[in-house]
């Protein structure tokens, strides 16, 4: 008797394995997800593939390149950069100025103003300014006074300036005080008292009355510049 009611639950626990399906299990045991069907998993990729670049297996790039895709997309990241440093300086920019130095001047708009330092972060002066972004655009060590920088550079014609320029003032005739660099569209930037490094224009009435002359670095070759620039400063 007892042998038959075991094997009729025997029989009953084989039926009902028939009726329900169990997980799948990976090499361990665990349950796991059942796998999406092939065809569904195909169709979520071909589009996003389709504009992928190929890329090592680090994700750095090494499909080809269209150069034409890659002038135009650096074209648009230069315009806005220039466009930034345009708003930023108050500039009209032909796009074609010295990058680096327009960001230097632009990293250093509104540092307060302290005499006897050159620190982006606590203050400096005007010569302090200038020889700072000269070494950080151009790698250039420039004499620390404005009187005796002015001893080092080539003096040039205030209609021939460039960006890039020094530009150096005095009180009558009395001693160079006063040094910046000069951008374009008669403004220069310098670190004034009161102001800090700050944007003005050489047409403004002070700076006008106190202009004495520019001088440009010999160790750097000033770019092109249309003709119209060279008497915008007058």
């Amino acid at each position: 008797m007892k042998n038959s009611l075991l094997y009729c639950l025997a029989a009953a626990s084989l039926a009902l394995s028939f009726f329900f399906e169990r997980p799948a299990t990976d090499a361990s045991g665990t349950a796991c997800a059942p796998a999406a069907p092939a065809v569904a998993e195909a169709s979520l990729f071909p589009a996003l593939l389709e504009n992928e670049p190929e890329s090592t297996p680090a994700g750095t790039a090494k499909g080809p390149v269209n150069p034409a895709d890659a002038l135009a997309a650096t074209a648009a990241r230069d315009s806005i950069t220039y466009h930034y440093y345009a708003q930023t300086l108050g500039l009209h920019l032909d796009y074609t100025e010295d990058k680096d130095l327009l960001q230097a001047v632009t990293n250093w708009v509104g540092t307060p103003y302290s005499y006897g330092s050159n620190s982006q972060r606590y203050g400096t002066d005007c010569s302090g300014f200038v020889t700072r972004v000269f070494k950080e655009v151009y790698g250039i060590t420039l004499k620390r006074s404005s009187r005796s920088m002015f001893t080092t550079v080539k003096r040039v014609p205030r209609k021939e300036m460039h960006t890039g320029d020094l530009v150096f003032f005095r009180r009558g005739r009395g001693p160079i005080y006063h040094v910046g660099i000069y951008l374009k569209d008669g403004k220069f930037a310098h670190s004034a008292c009161g102001k800090g490094v700050t944007i003005s224009s050489l047409r403004e009435g002070y700076y006008n009355h106190n202009f004495y002359a520019a001088g440009r670095v010999m160790a750097i070759e000033p770019a092109a510049e249309p003709a119209a620039e060279l008497a915008v400063a007058q």
